[in-house]
């Protein structure tokens, strides 16, 4: 461990089976991106399109987020001709332009407390301190880049809708019916909660941890509507466990719950089952949904509802106890820029990371319907 071994694990930036991502880039290198492998060719998608989503994730959106100023422009290096996809890999790079990599030069022999600072050294002996290298949530670029192209595809070709937004910021939590939430509601705000009184009291919150140098964490609630009965896998490739995998790989990323989650183990069995009905269209449906959309790991045809829990940014601007390279003692003053709350830029993370599980699934599931009906 930590500097022997010169082996590194070759799917640790890789995800999904047909529709795969692998992304790329550090903090303050020279950019970050992504390469999409496995989309279907003819698959009308336009740079606006992607730039779009990477809108909702960039820095610098209001005095709530990190004032770094990237603009985040996609450039796409192939994989598109005359506006469709023609089902060669799809290679997007966003160059980073506001980099500051001189401000981490005191903190380049400290352990940031909560980063993963200490971990990469133990893992590979070696890291790059600039931002946090890969470790920084300014991967997650790449991961809404490709995020966007599976949002597109899911629309085009399945009719499926992805939507998140905060449900919670430090104790302020809002009530979001996940049937009726609508995207104009959950941009109408920087906050990006749906309801009015809850954003401006978690604004207020978010402002006041950020002028006294503290941080705030929070919950990020997601629905998939229009998802059909029998994407997921009955194993180790549930569709809940895929979509956990894939929420608990982001930065700041604490928790994962669908449906009910922990609140369904306060319920009895005839409590918390979803009877079976069939609904006005002919269809077998649930008349609740406390599954949140999946049952024995395959969706059931009901919108997916997940939450995924973020900690408080880990960098605040307040003098911090930890220790150095060498094990010594010292007192961290972190500097860099940094959000006081990852949640409203995290709601379009969340919502890419849905997309591209779902995006996966739906094409595993094609294989499966290709095949004739039993005699």
């Amino acid at each position: 461990m930590g500097g022997g071994d010169l082996s590194s694990d070759p799917v640790a930036s890789v995800l999904g089976k047909i529709f795969q991502i692998t992304t790329f880039g550090e903090s303050h290198g020279g950019g970050v991106g992504v390469v999409v492998d496995g989309c279907p060719p003819r698959l009308p998608i336009s740079i606006e399109e992607i730039q779009r989503d990477l809108d909702r994730r960039r820095p610098g959106q209001s005095h709530l987020t990190t004032p770094r100023q990237e603009s985040d422009k996609v450039e796409i290096l192939s994989g598109l001709f005359e506006g469709y996809t023609i089902g060669s890999p799809i290679a997007l790079l966003i160059r980073n332009r506001d980099a500051r990599p001189e401000a981490y030069e005191s903190m380049k022999d400290v352990y940031r407390p909560s980063h993963a600072d200490f971990t990469t050294d133990a893992k590979y002996g070696i890291r790059n301190w600039q931002g946090g290298g890969r470790a920084s949530a300014r991967e997650t670029v790449g991961r809404v880049a490709a995020g966007a192209i599976a949002r597109k595809l899911l629309a085009f070709a399945a009719g499926i809708e992805v939507l998140a937004w905060v449900r919670r910021v430090h104790e302020v939590e809002a009530k979001v019916d996940p049937v009726a939430v609508c995207l104009e509601a959950i941009e109408a705000n920087p906050v990006r909660c749906p309801e009015p009184s809850a954003a401006a009291e978690m604004a207020e919150r978010i402002d006041a941890a950020r002028r006294r140098g503290d941080s705030l964490g929070g919950v990020v609630e997601c629905v998939a509507r229009g998802v059909p009965a029998g994407l997921g896998e009955p194993i180790f490739d549930k569709l809940e466990a895929d979509l956990a995998r894939a929420l608990m790989s982001l930065p700041a990323s604490k928790g994962f719950e669908i449906g009910s989650g922990f609140e369904g183990t306060r319920m009895t069995g005839i409590e918390h089952n979803d009877p079976f009905i069939t609904g006005d269209d002919g269809r077998t449906r649930t008349a609740s949904n406390r599954s949140g959309g999946i049952q024995g790991g395959i969706s059931n045809g009901e919108a997916i509802v997940l939450r995924t829990a973020f900690k408080p940014t880990a960098t605040i601007a307040q003098a911090q106890q930890t220790v150095n390279q060498r094990g010594e003692p010292t007192v961290l003053e972190a500097q860099g820029r940094h959000d006081p709350c990852v949640l409203p830029r995290a709601v379009p993370i969340v919502e890419a990371m849905v997309c591209l599980v779902l995006a996966d699934h739906w094409l595993r599931q094609r294989s499966v319907d290709s095949l004739p009906p039993l005699p």
